[in-house]
């Protein structure tokens, strides 16, 4: 029986043993095992010291916390004999925390030195799971460590260097070649680094149910799998990884594309997927404020979390996601909104210093969604900043099948979707809709099917058993594929119907023409052809070059068709134009294959034969985009037309084409025949009495003037044939394309 006292020493308080008088235990006693009043058993280290009088113990605080022990408190004290060669530690576990947490500091602890001042410290000490230890690292602050896991280890195994099966004990002797780990306590600001660190206190960086394939997101794969690789990758590591590279973590992610692709579902995802504080989702045009100095300030506010988590914790912090949706609205290029107060300016200015300042942060990932790119400051996209860049395109046929299996998921469980219903025919059919568009397809052909169970009379009635019967069809998709939903990129199928409302009528040259442009439109469709092919189709006015070329857009079947037409301009200033024509060609760049129909080239340029003059913004704008070639992949056609070849040739033009293709007027009776006869506004017998009476002349028309012509007969159906066919051959004398032979 011995009596509890204080350690005589501080620095024998850091040797963690209990400090015994000599004259007590002698020289081959080195562990001892204390019963106190309640009954547990406890296992310490001995040290003799003159300084402790006989039939008294040492302890130091934290041991006589740990045991309950008061001063001058009566235990029970008896050497401890057990076979220690089969409680040989292998590895020891320790969870670490500042001793005295006011005192923290952001200074890093390098756990390899930390180790190897341990194993020298306290070799041949018997530790127990559970015990606190005092350790005083170098120079640096107290640490206090507790027991966490003790592995034993095979003898042999431990001398030899080699592996052995892990085995858990309660107790064990540290051995001079044992391992040891280190671990941050939980909710500790402390530092640790070096590869003497268990993964376990590098929190994981994704949660642990994460599945991409319950994400939703479809026809994403290859965009999810560049992020994953770029933005998280030196994330996944523990911290002393990148220190050992010498890279900061990327900090920045910038999502753009068309309206409608996934680019706000991918940035929610990412902040689902992370096992990371709740994202900060803010909109661009929510950081404006009238107030002078307020907008910067919200800024710094975003921020202001992350700044006090990176000072404290350094590399340990966690990860703080920020995602900015329509960035573009506050991180304009500077400079570039005339006549304002220079908000806009000053709030770009603040966030290019928290991103990627003097104080950088290395504890953030800023999400920015825009689907205008070109706005932004230039700064912002540089490494460091918003240095990946992915593009959301649309998706193509896989793609579109697989966001159909999402929509459809719960119709498809719930058997509410018809067995004809084929989504990879739905997906064929689908060109160029984004992920929202399929979405408001899906919902569109839902409404569809529960039109069928709506009685329409003198009140709206629903079939009570509608749960039974409901199925969505394959008409229901079809219908409204024609009639609800059509693609933002899709084609401009109203404005190429206006140009050919008459028809295309096949004659003579025209066969030719139609067969030769179509040979072109193949050859933009082909994989080993250039990515662009530029086609001109010009004639003289009326010649029908504008039906014909809206007649080769319609059946080049692409699924992206868009037509720039001066009519649509009118009123426009240059700057307007260019940025209207721009911003067609961008769209085209996004689909796979695409079409643009520019009708009438002069005029879109504003050239006028009085003065000359000309637009040359206009000009600059269309010889830009005329030279150059769509991104990689991507299939470009552009048809052209011009009723003055010679302008586009001296305005240096003309050799931005591919091909040129000279529509001619009719000049033979034949021709003009055909047209009568295909136009049936004629009868037989008029269209030979008409033939009979041009057939004493010279004619030269174009097509379109014909049929306009024409169309003034059809008013005059109650008429007699024979002041028709006068009053006919009078016009083509007044308009001057017939001239009889005298």
């Amino acid at each position: 029986m011995m009596r509890v006292a204080k350690c005589p020493h501080e620095e024998l308080s850091f040797t963690n043993c209990v400090i015994v008088n000599e004259s007590d235990f002698p020289a081959s006693v080195k562990y001892v095992r204390i019963t106190a009043d309640q009954g547990k058993q406890y296992l310490y280290t001995i040290k003799q010291d003159r300084a402790v009088r006989p039939g008294h113990m040492g302890f130091n605080a934290i041991q006589r916390k740990e045991a309950m022990l008061s001063l001058d408190q009566e235990i029970r004290v008896e050497p401890f004999v057990h076979n220690l060669k089969t409680q040989l530690i292998g590895t020891l576990v320790m969870e670490a925390d500042f001793l005295q947490k006011k005192n923290t500091t952001n200074q890093s602890y390098n756990t390899d030195q930390m180790a190897l001042l341990f194993l020298e410290q306290f070799a041949k000490h018997c530790f127990t799971v559970g015990q606190p230890i005092v350790f005083r690292f170098q120079d640096k602050k107290t640490l206090s460590l507790t027991i966490k896991e003790i592995e034993v280890a095979d003898p042999e195994a431990l001398a030899s260097g080699k592996k052995s099966k892990p085995r858990n004990i309660d107790f064990g002797i540290l051995q001079p070649n044992s391992s040891v780990i280190f671990e941050k306590s939980e909710g500790s600001f402390l530092i640790l680094t070096g590869k003497a660190k268990a993964r376990s206190s590098h929190t994981s960086l994704f949660t642990a149910d994460w599945d991409f394939q319950k994400m939703g997101i479809g026809g994403l794969d290859e965009q999810f799998v560049q992020i994953l690789r770029r933005a998280f990758a030196s994330r996944v590591f523990p911290p002393e990884v990148t220190e050992q590279l010498g890279i900061q973590h990327v900090k920045g992610l910038l999502l753009f594309g068309p309206p409608g692709t996934g680019k706000t579902l991918m940035a929610r995802q990412i902040g689902k997927m992370l096992n990371a504080r709740e994202p900060k989702i803010v909109n661009g045009p929510e950081i404006l404020d009238k107030y002078v100095g307020e907008s910067e300030a919200n800024i710094r506010r975003l921020f202001a979390e992350a700044e006090e988590e990176e000072k404290r914790m350094g590399p340990n912090s966690g990860l703080h996601i920020i995602i900015f949706d329509e960035i573009d609205a506050i991180c304009k290029q500077r400079g570039s909104v005339a006549g304002n107060t220079g908000v806009n300016d000053t709030v770009v200015n603040q966030l290019l210093s928290k991103i990627d300042g003097v104080e950088q942060l290395n504890n953030i990932l800023v999400i920015g969604m825009t689907n205008r790119k070109d706005m932004m400051d230039e700064a912002l996209l540089r490494p460091g900043r918003l240095e990946i860049q992915v593009e959301i395109g649309l998706p193509d046929e896989q793609g579109r099948f697989d966001i159909l299996k999402i929509k459809t998921a719960k119709m498809r469980d719930n058997s509410a979707l018809d067995q004809d219903v084929d989504l990879e025919e739905i997906a064929s059919l689908t060109k160029n809709f984004s992920g929202a568009e399929i979405e408001g397809l899906v919902k569109a052909s839902a409404s569809s099917a529960l039109k069928r169970y709506i009685h329409l009379g003198n009140k709206i009635e629903v079939d009570p058993n509608v749960i039974d019967k409901l199925k969505v069809t394959r008409s229901d998709f079809i219908y409204s594929l024609e009639n609800d939903i059509k693609p933002s990129l899709g084609t401009s199928d109203e404005a190429l119907s206006k140009f050919i409302e008459r028809g295309i009528i096949n004659w003579g040259a025209t066969k030719e023409l139609a067969e030769k442009g179509m040979m072109f439109v193949k050859q933009a469709q082909s994989p080993e052809t250039s990515n662009c092919l530029r086609l001109l189709l010009e004639g003289a006015p009326t010649a029908g070059t504008s039906a014909l070329a809206a007649y080769l857009a319609k059946n080049s079947d692409f699924p992206f068709i868009k037509v720039i037409n001066s009519r649509d301009m009118i009123g426009f200033m240059e700057s307007s134009k260019c940025l209207r024509i721009s911003k067609i060609f961008d769209d085209a760049y996004r689909s796979e294959l695409s079409c643009i129909f520019m009708n009438d080239l002069e005029h879109l340029m504003g050239y006028s034969p009085i003065g000359p003059r000309y637009q040359s913004l206009v000009l600059d704008a269309l010889y830009s985009l005329l030279s150059a070639s769509p991104p990689s992949g991507r299939k470009l056609l552009v048809i052209c037309t011009t009723k003055r070849r010679s302008v586009l040739e001296e305005l240096g033009l003309l050799s931005a084409f591919t091909a040129v293709i000279r529509v001619p007027y009719i000049a033979h009776q034949d021709d003009v025949k055909l047209v009568l006869e295909e136009s049936q506004a004629l009868s037989p017998k008029e269209i030979d009495a008409v033939m009979n009476q041009i057939s004493h002349g010279r004619i030269y028309v174009g097509v379109k003037k014909l049929l306009g012509l024409l169309d003034s007969m059809r008013v005059m159906k109650g008429v007699e044939s024979r002041k028709r066919v006068a009053a006919f051959v009078n016009l083509l004398e007044d308009e001057g394309v017939f001239t009889p032979q005298l």
